[in-house]
């Protein structure tokens, strides 16, 4: 079962943008600017909510670009009524990312995102709410 966020209306956000490489550090950059005005004293939180959403956007980018006309990725980020923020990134294209079952090699440049995702987040799910191709990877801290 998936989660619904219910929306606490502080620091709400959302970004649409294109399936290009470029625009995981532009969602790292809105997602800290958008935190710094609402957790200024929790540098932890801020930088981990920033790592976290890097990786799962590399992940809806990648797969989004696999797609013959690559569709957008939206990133929200929102505020649970018991304080979790809650970041859910939802891609359009087919398959579903996979968790490995051991960290890659040291010299592998790729394969970690959901290794830091499932160390570092205290709740985290990939949802298919919508009939076809399409999936959110969401996280909580």
């Amino acid at each position: 079962m998936c989660l619904v966020p219910t929306r606490s209306g502080t620091a709400d956000f959302t970004l649409r943008f294109p399936a290009h490489p470029v625009w995981v550090r532009n969602a790292r950059h809105a997602m800290r600017t958008a935190l710094s005005t609402t957790v200024i004293a929790d540098d932890e939180l801020i930088d981990t909510a920033v790592l976290l959403t890097s990786e799962v956007v590399s992940n809806a980018i990648k797969a989004s670009l696999d797609c013959p006309s690559p569709p957008p990725v939206d990133v929200h980020a929102c505020w649970s009524p018991d304080g979790d923020l809650q970041v859910n990134v939802y891609d359009r294209a087919p398959g579903d990312p996979r968790l490995p079952e051991q960290a890659p090699p040291a010299e592998d440049e790729n394969g970690r995102g959901l290794l830091l995702v499932t160390r570092c987040a205290r709740r985290w799910e990939v949802c298919r709410h919508v009939p076809g191709s399409g999936k959110t990877v969401w996280f909580q801290l």
